[in-house]
């Protein structure tokens, strides 16, 4: 029998539930390295995901907490939007996926993960990267750690804003 190794996913299965809105702490928290926040706009900021399906795996959340599209008002929307246009940018520079996946789950029953606040995840896609352990072991194997992805998307975030007409604020300091 082989075993494959992922201790770093006790810390998420034997945790409770939490009881704040993990995207309103991180938004109001100083610690965006640690909370590998990328980037932060007016009305959203841009994380990365810490339980990833692929490498590069990012979510844009808006600093409002809303359930829904049709609570949030349209300058959050249209910035969440160029964030999207910003993060594939990015991504297609550093990884050159040969695709992507954008999109949002909308309640608990969409599958969503924090069903009282929307985001919208970004991910970068390649032929095969989803097999066997993914479908049937229900495990992902990543070929690098959050600290290195965070640091190489930070450069081309940063290059790529003005082009999408984005005015970010450097990560605060943790």
């Amino acid at each position: 029998m082989d075993y494959l190794w992922s201790p770093w996913r006790y810390q998420y299965v034997s945790r409770e539930a939490p009881r704040e809105c993990i995207f309103c702490v991180k938004a109001a928290e100083q610690r965006d390295a640690e909370n590998f926040v990328l980037a932060r706009a007016r009305h959203n900021f841009l994380l990365l995901n810490l339980y990833p399906y692929t490498t590069g795996h990012l979510m844009i959340a808006p600093y409002r907490h809303v359930a829904t599209l049709a609570q949030a008002d349209a300058e959050t929307l249209e910035e969440m939007i160029r964030l999207a246009q910003l993060a594939e940018a990015a991504l297609d520079e550093v990884y050159r996926p040969k695709g992507f996946n954008v999109g949002m789950n909308i309640g608990e029953c969409a599958g969503a993960g924090v069903a009282g606040h929307i985001h919208m995840h970004v991910l970068p896609r390649w032929p095969a990267d989803s097999n066997f352990l993914t479908t049937i072991g229900e495990t992902r194997v990543l070929p690098e750690d959050l600290g290195t992805t965070y640091r190489r998307l930070l450069p081309p975030l940063a290059a790529h804003a003005p082009r999408f007409e984005l005015d970010l604020k450097a990560p605060r300091a943790s």
